[in-house]
């Protein structure tokens, strides 16, 4: 509540002939309702729910117009708050995103650029080495609610480092359950092992922890939701912080085979074909048909997380004061390299998929709901990016900013409030060789308009984003690709990204 409505409250409840002793005590009441702390005594702070899901593609969601997938509860949690059209990952691989959103840096600061754990291949460019780990100097958002009395929790996918001191609890978080040291598991099915027949004590970095009690049909997403709730259930009475980073729909594709038979035969009811069709991109093929009956129930298992979720807020009387983001750490996969198996998901009508600059492997969903705060049933088209969520979730919490952390995001809380957000343009540093085919890369988005730079050759490409979604039409106009190229060039420096290198000049 703004300052001068308290006070207005605070007039009319002790009275005219009272006023002589509120003008007495008046500096001390505003310096009482100045005061985060007493803020916050006096309000009740908002819940935090992140739901992080790892490669979910742009149009994977019915609300973002997929025809064949069903997802009844984020559509609903989209009509509930607001769905953002232009909303991007940080990276077009996992780590780098994670690592943007826990700092609310972009990752070129950081020094992950790639995946943590992928082997550095060279081609015509040797890459650079990619920082192992979330540095233990940056101050995650968890870490900052944790300080303000939040209790907090991680369940699922970290990927931001495999030794002891990188995990969830020591950037913040008090609470964790299933969290391995790879980027995906090593199986959604119970024991949720790559390899069954290890001994419990002979893990795999895939290995999922902490289930080894858990039925024997139970499948990950699944149990990952159920957490979730009874961590719910257990911190109804204060502040939280909830991040469910769920593993799916990463690889390996393994659905519940029931699910993933309804999903063949909703093929035949709504005339879709099984045919998959496949285009060639650059060193690569790209899948055109959004038609995998197991990515979609894998899909689906997301969806049903959200729902239960969503309904034990309801059941505690939660809801209100929740604040929710959705969203996923980079496109879906449907881009792989030559002569592969195809990918398992389509992202028309972006370009590529994971692991590109083009629109496919950045453009992803993203959804924030706060009953209240953020009105029902809206969208925007702003450009927002993995960063902006850091700042945005302490102003939600009422926690004081510290720029020179989150020094690439903007608080979109400013949305919210008038619909608008600062303008800047959006940069991308991909400086490695990816298994989906694409090359060392950078890329800018200003305004409309979208520059990617080819790193092995210096070529350049251009698109107006607004006019051409499937960036088709590349564009020669010298003045603007001038502009653009300069500003990429500038920043590129100014971050101090790395940059790969002839193999002569290593």
């Amino acid at each position: 509540m703004p300052l001068s409505k308290k006070l207005e409250l605070f007039r009319f409840n002790i009275g005219g002939q009272f006023m002589s002793h509120f003008i007495a005590i008046f500096p001390a009441l505003l310096l009482i309702f100045s005061s985060p702390q007493a803020t916050h005594s006096a309000e009740k702070r908002p819940n935090i729910i992140f739901f992080l899901i790892d490669d979910l593609g742009w149009s994977d969601l019915g609300c973002y117009g997929s025809k064949y997938h069903l997802t009844p509860n984020i559509d609903k949690l989209a009509a509930m708050g607001v769905r953002f059209t232009q909303a991007y990952s940080a990276s077009p691989v996992c780590s780098p995103t994670r690592s943007a959103v826990m700092t609310g840096k972009n990752p070129a600061r950081l020094g992950i650029t790639d995946w943590i754990g992928a082997s550095q291949k060279f081609n015509v460019l040797v890459t650079p080495k990619n920082v192992k780990a979330l540095p233990q100097n940056e101050v995650t958002f968890a870490e900052s609610l944790k300080k303000s009395g939040y209790a907090t929790a991680y369940l699922g996918k970290w990927h931001l480092g495999a030794d002891d001191q990188d995990h969830p609890s020591f950037h913040g978080f008090d609470y964790h359950r299933g969290v391995n040291r790879a980027g995906s598991p090593g199986s959604y099915y119970y024991p949720f092992k790559r390899n069954k027949k290890k001994s419990k004590t002979a893990l795999s970095p895939s290995d999922v922890p902490d289930f080894d009690s858990a039925k024997k049909d139970s499948y990950l997403t699944n149990l990952l939701a159920e957490e979730a709730s009874k961590f719910i259930e257990k911190k109804k009475d204060v502040p939280f912080l909830l991040m469910l980073a769920h593993y799916s729909v990463h690889t390996p594709i393994q659905a519940r085979k029931n699910d993933a038979m309804r999903y063949e035969k909703r093929m035949r009811e709504i005339g879709l074909s099984s045919k998959v069709s496949i285009k060639k991109e650059r060193y690569g093929s790209t899948r055109m048909t959004q038609n995998n009956p197991d990515y979609a129930a894998m899909v689906e298992s997301v969806d049903r997380s959200v729902g239960k979720v969503i309904r034990k807020l309801e059941e505690l009387k939660l809801n209100e004061n929740t604040f929710i983001i959705f969203t996923s750490d980079n496109g879906g996969l449907s881009t792989l390299q030559n002569n592969r198996r195809a990918a398992p998901t389509s992202c028309l009508p972006l370009r590529a998929g994971k692991g590109w600059l083009y629109e496919g492997g950045i453009r992803v969903p993203a959804i924030m709901a706060w009953p209240g705060v953020i009105e029902e049933g809206t969208k925007t088209d702003v450009p927002i990016i993995s960063s902006d969520f850091y700042p945005t979730i302490l102003t939600a919490a009422g926690i004081k900013l510290d720029p020179s952390q989150h020094q690439d995001g903007l608080d979109l809380n400013s949305i919210f409030r008038n619909g608008t957000l600062q303008k800047r343009a959006l940069f991308w540093h991909f400086p490695h060789y990816h298994g989906s085919a694409n090359r060392p890369s950078s890329a800018i988005r200003k305004g409309n308009y979208k520059l990617i730079r080819w790193h092995e050759d210096g070529s350049e490409e251009m698109f107006n984003i607004s006019k051409d979604i499937s960036e088709t039409i590349g564009l020669d106009q010298s003045a603007k690709r001038e502009e653009l190229s300069k500003d990429l060039s500038e920043w590129i420096k100014s971050s101090g990204a790395r940059l790969p290198k002839l193999k002569e000049e290593r």
